[in-house]
């Protein structure tokens, strides 16, 4: 393959805005905001789920509360009931008198319980009210954390798409003018090299694979044409002259 000198140079701009592209993207995949948003969501699912659970054992200490009141109320009555019967004097069998007020002790003494009890799933809500209190804190300030991380990762994104997109139009115009049998073959190396499809030979170097030519390959590449693509022996990539190739 032929191509004037000028244009094998302009395939090494196309290889530089190449070079650039790629490393914009793996900034792009790079961006610390990634992995810190990643952690942060990660911590913000586990609180979500230690709120969940706060909450559910605040919703069903509410509802056993409930419920031990009710049984604290239902004692009551019955031992307000028995004691008006018994100041009433209705009861006049020494034998019901003492069953009646046999009965109206166990009803204090099962009031009494029932009042521990109330007491106990008292504080077991209170203690889940105000663990959901310190998890809702704790999620809304990951929340802000992962909005501000977002924040910061979008705008960095939108700078560097600004960027790839001027170096893009840029590549496409720079492109434009080399020859397309010369491009294609850019392209195609560039797809089997790592993203280099051509190298400067500078100094006797290869700078696509770092290799210096022996001199066997450097008196063929002094021999070769000026407008001949001449390729690196080692690494198969395009290798472009300049006046510091060192020949």
């Amino acid at each position: 393959m032929n191509a004037a000198p000028a244009d094998q140079i302009r395939l090494l701009d196309v290889q530089s805005l190449d070079v650039r592209l790629s490393q914009l993207a793996h900034k792009r995949r790079s961006l610390p905001e990634h992995a810190e948003i990643e952690t942060q969501n990660a911590d913000l699912a586990q609180l979500r789920d230690l709120l969940v659970a706060a909450r559910t054992e605040e919703s069903d200490t509410a509802r056993e509360q409930t419920k031990a009141e009710q049984d604290v109320d239902q004692v009551r009555q019955r031992a307000a009931r028995d004691q008006q019967r018994l100041d009433s004097g209705a009861v006049s069998s020494p034998k019901d008198l003492e069953s009646l007020q046999h009965e109206i002790a166990s009803l204090a003494k099962r009031q009494g319980d029932l009042e521990d009890v109330v007491l106990e799933v008292m504080e077991r809500r209170e203690s889940a009210q105000e663990r959901a209190g310190e998890l809702t804190e704790r999620v809304e300030s990951v929340q802000a954390k992962v909005a501000d991380a977002v924040g910061r990762r979008d705008a960095a994104l939108q700078e560097l798409d600004d960027e790839v997109a001027t170096i893009t139009k840029e590549r496409e115009v720079v492109a434009a003018s080399v020859p397309a049998d010369l491009m294609k073959l850019y392209e195609k190396l560039r797809g089997q090299q790592g993203g280099v499809g051509a190298a400067r030979l500078y100094q006797r170097r290869c700078e696509g694979c770092r290799l210096e030519l022996n001199i066997t390959e450097l008196n063929e590449v002094r021999a070769a044409a000026p407008d001949e693509v001449v390729r690196c022996e080692n690494c198969r990539r395009i290798l472009v002259r300049t006046g510091e190739s060192g020949l």
